[in-house]
C-alpha cells in the first residue's frame, strides 16, 4: 500500500491523485519523467528543526572546539552568543553575524575534509530531546513520500537554507537523495594545487544564502526546470512553492504544519515566534494543501 504512515486524508489523496495523473501516460495531464521534479524543504519539512536548527548544535561543537585553542573566542561575538545559546542575542547581531561563524567553523579546509568531519559528527551527535541521532529525526512520512516519486519517475531534490555541504553529508543515507541534488547555502570555494595535489578550499565569503526568493533562483541555476511538487514548512519555502504552482499545467504545493506537541512540536502552541504566519494565512489563496502532522501522519519518525 502506497505511504502507509499517511492517514486517509484530504492531504494523502491529493498526492496519490496528483502522481497518478501526471504518470498515466496517454491521460491529458501526462508529464514526461525527465520533466518530473519535485522539490523539498530540508530543515523542519524533512527532518526536526527545533529547539534550533541541527546546523546550529553543529555550530556550537566546532566554536568550543575552537575555544579550547583560542580561549578569547568566548568572550567575543557573535561567537560568545552562541556558546551560551542566547539566539535573541545572536539574531540580533544580523545576517553578518552568521557569515562570521559559518567563516569560522567551515573555512580553511577542503571540501572532503569538511565533508569527514560532518560526517563524524553525525555519527555520534543526538537530538537533546528524543535522544536518538540527528540523522534519524528524520520523518519517516517524508523518507516514505520521497521514495514513492522516485518509484513513479520523479527526481527528487533538496532545496534548503542550510548548508549544502552540511546536508550532503547525510542526504543519501537518511533520504536517498543523491548529493548533487541537494542544493542549500554555501560558502565560496578556491581551486587550489597544495604540494601536487588538487582540491577545493573552503573560503570564509558567503557564495549563496538559499533562503525566500533565492530559491526558485537556484532552483533555475542549478535544476533548469521548474518543479511539479514542492514540499516546505515555513515562509521561507513560499516563493519556491509559488514558484512551482505558477506553471502549466498540474502543479502540487505541501505546506506541513507542526501541530503535534507530543510527538514532535507545535510551533504556535511552544514558540513565541512561528516561522510560518503568510503561507498558512494565505495557503488556500496560493493553492497550497496543508498537511496536519498531527492529522495527517500516523507516525513521524522511523
Amino acid at each position: 500500500m502506497a505511504l502507509e504512515s499517511w492517514n486517509d486524508s484530504v492531504a494523502k489523496s491529493s498526492i496519490l491523485d496528483f502522481v497518478s495523473r501526471v504518470t498515466n501516460e496517454g491521460g491529458a495531464d501526462y508529464v514526461p519523467a525527465a520533466e518530473r521534479v519535485a522539490v523539498f524543504d530540508n530543515d523542519g519539512t524533512l527532518w526536526c528543526e527545533q529547539p534550533i536548527q541541527v546546523q546550529i548544535f553543529f555550530l556550537i561543537d566546532r566554536v568550543k572546539e575552537l575555544a579550547e585553542k583560542d580561549p578569547a573566542m568566548k568572550e567575543r561575538q557573535p561567537f560568545k552568543a552562541l556558546l551560551e545559546q542566547n539566539f535573541s542575542e545572536l539574531l540580533g547581531l544580523g545576517k553578518q553575524a552568521a557569515i562570521e561563524l559559518f567563516a569560522a567553523t567551515h573555512a580553511g579546509m577542503s571540501d572532503e575534509e569538511f565533508d569527514a568531519m560532518a560526517c563524524s559528527w553525525f555519527a555520534s551527535a543526538e537530538h537533546p530531546k528524543f535522544g536518538r541521532l540527528f540523522k534519524h529525526c528524520t520523518y519517516w512520512p517524508q523518507v516514505e513520500l520521497l521514495s514513492y516519486l522516485r518509484d513513479h519517475g520523479f527526481k527528487t531534490y533538496i532545496v534548503s537554507g542550510g548548508g549544502v555541504d552540511m546536508m550532503r553529508a547525510y542526504a543519501e543515507e537518511a533520504y536517498g537523495i543523491a548529493r548533487e541534488n541537494v542544493i542549500g547555502s554555501s560558502m565560496k570555494l578556491r581551486f587550489e594545487i597544495n604540494e601536487g595535489r588538487a582540491d577545493l578550499m573552503k573560503v570564509g565569503e558567503l557564495n549563496s544564502f538559499d533562503d525566500r526568493e533565492a530559491k526558485p533562483a537556484n532552483i533555475g541555476l542549478h535544476i533548469g526546470r521548474r518543479p511539479l511538487l514542492a514540499f516546505g514548512n515555513s515562509d521561507g519555502d513560499l516563493a519556491m512553492m509559488r514558484y512551482t504552482k505558477a506553471g502549466a499545467g498540474p502543479r502540487l504545493a505541501l505546506l506541513l504544519r507542526h501541530d503535534d506537541g507530543e510527538r514532535e512540536y507545535a510551533y504556535d502552541r511552544e514558540f513565541k515566534l512561528s516561522p510560518l504566519s503568510e503561507a498558512l494565512e494565505k495557503a488556500a489563496e496560493y493553492g497550497i494543501t496543508i498537511v496536519s502532522m498531527k492529522q495527517d501522519w500516523n507516525v513521524v519518525f522511523a
